[in-house]
């Protein structure tokens, strides 16, 4: 997700088309072409700029309803052609070849589901099956020390895990219907959102850190220096 402005111009983006199934959009203000997965301009006069990011969650609906009861759908006509051409996109993508310039790890498969994170100037993947496996997952990034956690649902989300310059370490309540999660050192409770919700610690609120799921030979194409979580 990127801001449709850039330089204080609002823009208004296309489908230009694919790029090792990869999404190409193409604003109509200029005719540059930009990629999805980098929000970098790669053809036009604006070649070489790059869309602000917008940090967003990949959850269910069910979970965000709960969370944001007032919040808006954007649900598109039944017959446009974006709901056309997404139709059985996955499925049908899939049976694609791979074909990338970077050289893909053997260890995951190309399109193994990861979690990208990209923080303080490091890249690293986490597989889908290792976060479910082992959330809370706690790693550390460059100079960030991050958990990672995959609720029942399927709704995945990270953090900084460092509340006032601490470090803290997690485990997973089992006695909650969701994913309620409690730091050793202090026993404050955590909820989904990463707020503290009773102890010492309540009403803190853990920083969010964004990850982008993706096939890792998308991720590692764009990524060619990322590290891999194989534990």
């Amino acid at each position: 997700m990127w801001q449709a402005t850039l330089d204080g111009r609002a823009l208004r983006f296309v489908l230009a088309g694919i790029n090792n199934q990869n999404f190409i959009m193409r604003d109509e203000e200029t005719g540059s072409w930009w990629q999805q997965v980098s929000g970098e301009a790669i053809r036009g006069p604006l070649r070489g700029k790059r869309l602000q990011h917008v940090p967003h969650d990949e959850i269910t609906f069910a979970r965000w309803r709960s969370e944001a009861p007032a919040g808006r759908v954007l649900r598109p006509a039944a017959d446009t052609t974006w709901v056309k051409f997404s139709r059985n996109w996955e499925e049908e993508t899939a049976k694609y070849p791979v074909r990338i310039a970077a050289t893909l790890d053997s260890v995951l498969g190309p399109r193994e589901v990861v979690a990208g994170v990209d923080l303080d100037g490091r890249t690293r993947a986490y597989p889908i099956e290792a976060i479910r496996r082992h959330t809370p997952l706690h790693d550390q990034v460059g100079s960030v020390p991050v958990v990672l956690v995959l609720a029942g649902d399927g709704s995945l989300r990270g953090f900084d895990r460092r509340v006032d310059g601490q470090a803290l370490e997690f485990f997973a309540r089992t006695d909650s219907t969701d994913l309620v999660l409690v730091d050793g050192s202090t026993g404050t409770v955590w909820d989904f959102t990463g707020r503290g919700t009773a102890g010492p610690q309540r009403g803190k609120q853990l920083k969010p850190v964004y990850l982008q799921q993706d096939y890792w030979f998308d991720w590692k194409g764009y990524h060619p220096g990322t590290t891999v979580y194989r534990r």
